[in-house]
C-alpha cells in the first residue's frame, strides 16, 4: 500500500512487516520535538511572568505580580494537572477512540490554550490571572491527554521482527523532547523581555500548530491499533493486568518523589539563579553577557542530548548485565538527592552574602540531568514493556500520573508555606527548603533499595505472543 495515496479506511491496524525502522517514526519524533518546543518554551517563562508582571489584583487595589511561594504553587499545580490528564487521555484512547484520534483531537485543544495565553498582552478587561488560568488549563488538558498516547503510539509501530530497535527509538524520542526544549528555553525568555508576553506565549503556539500538522501528515504510515473497548478495562483486572499493576504502581510512587524535586528547576531553581552572578565574559564583546535566570534551564536539555549517547554507548555497556532497569532507577533517585544538596549549599553561600556564579548551578544541573537520563528514560521504556498489550496507554498514563503526584506535593507544600505565619515560614526558607526535599528524597531512595529486589514482572511487545506468554523480568 502506498502511504501517500491510501484511503482513510485503509489505515493499518498492525505494525509493518519489516526488520527495519517503521516509516511513521520520523513523523512522530518530529511532532514530539515541535510539541515539546511549545510546552517547554511556555513553561520556561511561566515563573518569571508571574513574579515580574502584573497578573493579579493586590489587597491595595492595584495590579501586581505574585509572591515566589504563590508562583511556585501555580507552576507546580499546572505541572500536576499536565500529568494528571494523561490517565484520562489513556482511558479515552484505549477504550473509545484509539491513540491517533485522541492525539489529533486533544492537540486542537492544546493549540487553543496557547492562543489564550497569547492574549495576555491584550486589554480584555479581565484580570490576567483568569486568562492565565484558562490557558494553562487547556494546555494541561491537551498536553497531558496526548502524553501517554504518543509514547505508546511509538511502541505500537514495532512488532516481533524489529522490536530490537525499540530501545534506540525511545532514545531518539527522548532526544527529540530535549532538542525542542533546548531551543525554546533559550528563545522564549528573550522574547518575554524583548517583545512582551504576547510574542513569548504566541511563538510556542505556532510550534504546536506545526506539530499537529506534522503528525497528521504521517497518518497513513502509522499502525493504528484499534481501541479495545471495555476489554481494555477488563484486562486491567486480568491476572496479567493485576501483575503489571502490582509491580508498577509502587515504582510510580518512587518516581513521584523524584519529580517533586526535578520539576523545581522551573520554579525555585530560577528564583535561586536570579540572586546569582549571571555574567558571562565572551572574547570580542565589549561588555559581559548577562544570562537570564530562566534561560539556565536550557542546560538540562543540552546535557541530556550529550549524556544519552554517552551513557547508552559507553557507560551502560561497561557494566554489562549488572545495569538492570531497576538498578538504573535507584541510581537516579540517589543522584537527584545529591543535586538538591548542592543547591542547599549554594543557598548557604547566598545567605552569607557571597557572590555565587551561575556556573555552580550548572554543576548541579549536570548531576540532576545524569539522574534524569538514568532514571526517567529507563522507567518510561520499562513501564511500556511491562504493560500488557491492551494496557499500554493506561500504564503510560499511570506513569505520568506519578509525575503529577510529585508536582502536587510540591505545589501543596508551597501553598501551605505561603499561608504560614512569618515565624513558622522561616523554618523552611533558604537552605532549609532545599535540605527538606533532599532528606525526603534520600529516605525514598533507601525505601526503594529495600523494595526493588522483590519486583517481578513480564515484558510485552505488540504482536509478540512469545513475550506475552512469559518473558519474565525481575531485579
Amino acid at each position: 500500500m502506498d502511504p501517500t495515496t491510501a484511503a482513510a479506511d485503509e489505515f493499518r491496524t498492525s505494525p509493518e512487516e519489516t526488520t527495519g525502522m517503521p516509516t511513521g517514526i520520523p513523523f512522530i519524533v518530529g511532532n514530539e520535538a515541535a510539541e515539546r518546543f511549545s510546552y517547554y518554551g511556555m513553561k520556561a517563562i511561566l515563573f518569571a511572568f508571574m513574579t515580574q508582571y502584573p497578573v493579579l489584583l493586590q489587597s491595595s487595589g492595584v495590579m501586581g505580580p505574585m509572591s515566589k511561594e504563590d508562583a511556585t504553587a501555580w507552576v507546580h499545580a499546572f505541572t500536576a494537572a499536565n500529568y494528571f490528564f494523561p490517565i484520562l487521555g489513556a482511558i479515552v484512547a484505549d477504550v473509545v477512540f484509539g491513540k491517533y484520534l485522541t492525539i489529533m483531537s486533544l492537540s486542537m485543544v492544546y493549540c487553543l490554550g496557547h492562543l489564550v495565553l497569547a492574549c495576555l498582552d491584550l486589554n480584555l478587561g479581565v484580570e490576567p490571572r483568569y486568562i492565565l488560568g484558562t490557558g494553562l488549563f487547556l494546555i494541561a488538558l491537551g498536553s497531558g491527554g496526548i502524553k501517554p498516547c504518543v509514547s505508546a503510539h511509538v511502541g505500537d509501530q514495532f512488532g516481533p521482527q524489529n522490536k530490537h530497535l525499540l530501545e534506540r527509538v525511545f532514545g531518539w524520542f527522548y532526544f527529540s523532547i530535549n532538542f525542542g526544549s533546548f531551543f525554546s528555553t533559550l528563545l522564549c525568555p528573550w522574547l518575554l523581555k524583548a517583545m512582551g508576553p504576547g510574542w513569548a506565549f504566541g511563538v510556542p503556539g505556532v510550534f504546536m500548530g506545526l506539530a499537529t500538522l506534522l503528525f497528521w501528515l504521517g497518518r497513513y504510515r502509522y499502525a493504528h491499533i484499534p481501541a479495545g473497548g471495555a476489554e481494555s478495562l477488563n484486562e486491567a483486572t486480568s491476572p496479567d493486568g493485576l501483575r503489571a499493576l502490582k509491580g508498577l504502581v509502587p515504582l510510580f510512587l518512587f518516581i513521584a518523589v523524584f519529580f517533586s524535586l526535578y520539576d523545581q528547576t522551573s520554579s525555585r531553581w530560577i528564583e535561586q539563579a536570579e540572586r546569582m552572578n549571571r555574567t558571562l565574559s565572551i572574547p570580542g564583546l565589549a561588555k559581559p553577557l548577562v544570562i537570564d535566570a530562566s534561560q539556565l534551564q536550557a542546560a538540562n536539555p543540552i546535557l541530556v542530548m550529550m549524556m544519552i549517547p554517552l551513557f547508552t554507548m559507553y557507560l551502560f555497556p561497561l557494566f554489562g548485565k549488572a545495569v538492570t532497569p531497576l538498578r538504573k532507577v535507584g541510581t537516579g533517585l540517589f543522584l537527584i538527592a545529591v543535586a538538591f544538596a548542592m543547591t542547599a549549599v549554594y543557598e548557604h553561600w547566598l545567605e552569607a552574602g557571597k557572590s555565587v556564579h551561575f556556573f555552580w548551578q550548572m554543576a548541579a544541573y549536570v548531576v540532576l540531568t545524569a539522574a534524569e537520563v538514568i532514571c526517567y528514560g529507563t522507567a518510561l521504556e520499562f513501564s511500556y514493556t511491562q504493560a500488557p498489550p491492551k494496557m499500554k496507554s493506561l500504564i503510560m498514563g499511570l506513569f505520568l500520573l506519578s509525575i503529577s503526584l510529585g508536582n502536587f506535593l510540591t505545589a501543596g507544600f508551597n501553598a501551605i508555606l505561603s499561608n504560614l505565619p512569618e515565624e513558622s515560614k522561616k523554618r523552611f526558607e533558604g537552605p532549609n527548603y532545599y535540605w527538606f526535599f533532599t532528606g525526603c528524597m534520600l529516605l525514598t531512595a533507601l525505601i526503594y533499595l529495600a523494595w526493588s529486589p522483590f519486583y517481578s514482572g513480564r515484558s510485552y511487545v505488540q504482536g509478540d505472543t512469545a513475550s506475552a506468554e512469559g518473558d519474565e523480568q525481575s531485579e
